[in-house]
């Protein structure tokens, strides 16, 4: 069965003090869950990584960095490379999110180096994909996605399925409000998964794990949830919250047949 992430992308919010807080009051909770197939997972920015590992060691949480360079080392100010990373200890990172490449003008080719950077490093990545609205407008939600997976995942081998996530993130629903219908949504998921199918193997298409993301709420997360496809969600919002972020995990917890 694949793993269903609850994973918070928390932006620029929360400084060290509130990432304390948040920590002191979501990891004794989560610690009374069995979550076998469920991943909490959150992104603080930069500098609260490694309070964010200090304040989940030993519980089920995951930390993820939001981002990371192209780079492998030298004068490059303000980047953080992926050797770095790793040396934090981290598992996860987050590329290719619509807003790097709207306010960094991150192009799929970018978003690969920083995978393959990733990979070496043993760091899980977790890749954004989606249209924005003049694209689905437009009727080109196919054409952009499969554009996107393919130039994104060039040259990247894929065995297991567990070497990376996807998030298929429609940049019209992320901190609108809006978001995609379990239909609009299940129909990229498959999609998606029948690509991977025609491009790896019936196993990675079957074990990699798909995110939604675009507005997700503990209001929504259960109708998402239940779509074949969906196994999570990366969440932006609805995550800086204590009480919701643990709400969408036990939603995930009873998901997918998990808890009758």
């Amino acid at each position: 069965m694949r793993k269903i992430f609850i994973a918070g992308n928390w932006k620029m919010n929360k400084g060290l003090q509130e990432t304390k807080e948040f920590l002191a009051t979501v990891i004794p909770e989560l610690n009374k869950l069995k979550l076998d197939k469920v991943i909490p997972l959150i992104a603080p920015a930069y500098p609260f990584l490694e309070e964010a590992l200090k304040g989940s060691f030993g519980s089920c949480m995951q930390v993820s960095a939001q981002d990371v360079s192209v780079h492998s080392e030298g004068a490059y100010t303000g980047e953080v490379s992926a050797s770095m990373l790793a040396s934090l200890g981290l598992k996860y990172c987050i590329v290719g999110h619509s807003e790097c490449r709207q306010y960094h003008n991150e192009t799929d080719s970018t978003v690969n180096t920083k995978i393959l950077k990733l990979l070496e490093n043993h760091i899980t990545p977790l890749v954004c994909i989606g249209e924005t609205l003049q694209q689905r407008e437009e009727n080109k939600t196919k054409e952009v996605v499969l554009g996107q997976l393919s130039g994104c995942l060039q040259n990247i081998k894929l065995v297991s399925g567990k070497e990376l996530i996807l998030a298929y993130e429609p940049v019209w629903a992320i901190g609108t409000g809006k978001t995609a219908t379990p239909f609009q949504a299940q129909e990229v998921h498959n999609l998606i998964r029948n690509w991977l199918k025609s491009n790896y193997s019936e196993k990675v298409a079957a074990e990699l794990s798909l995110l939604y993301g675009g507005s997700i709420k503990p209001g929504n997360m259960k109708e998402l949830l239940d779509c074949e496809d969906i196994d999570g969600g990366l969440i932006g919002g609805a995550s800086l919250k204590e009480e919701d972020f643990l709400e969408m995990v036990k939603i995930g917890k009873k998901s997918k047949g998990q808890e009758c």
